[in-house]
């Protein structure tokens, strides 16, 4: 993977990981960084499922993909709130 590859996929994590935590109501109690990290994560894995069921590559913009990536997102986010909720 080259450097503009790991920019990029720091750039959507970033996108992905806001959007996610948007979608979820209230208050989360993780950093901006973890916020990152599960964005990054939900785009990796958003795009293998997407991949898999041969959505990934469309004429335009890939909504379905991003709803994957965002869903992902924001379950990973909530599963990490709750998490540090925890202790």
């Amino acid at each position: 993977m080259e450097i503009s590859g790991i920019l990029s996929a720091i750039v959507i994590g970033i996108v992905i990981g806001v959007l996610g935590r948007l979608v979820l109501p209230g208050r989360q109690r993780i950093g901006i960084l973890w916020t990152i990290v599960v964005g990054i994560v939900a785009a990796l894995i958003g795009t293998a499922v997407a991949a898999a069921l041969g959505v990934a590559d469309t004429g335009g913009v890939d909504w379905i993909e991003w709803l994957i990536q965002i869903g992902l997102a924001a379950v990973g986010v909530a599963a990490l709130d709750r998490a540090k909720a925890l202790r």
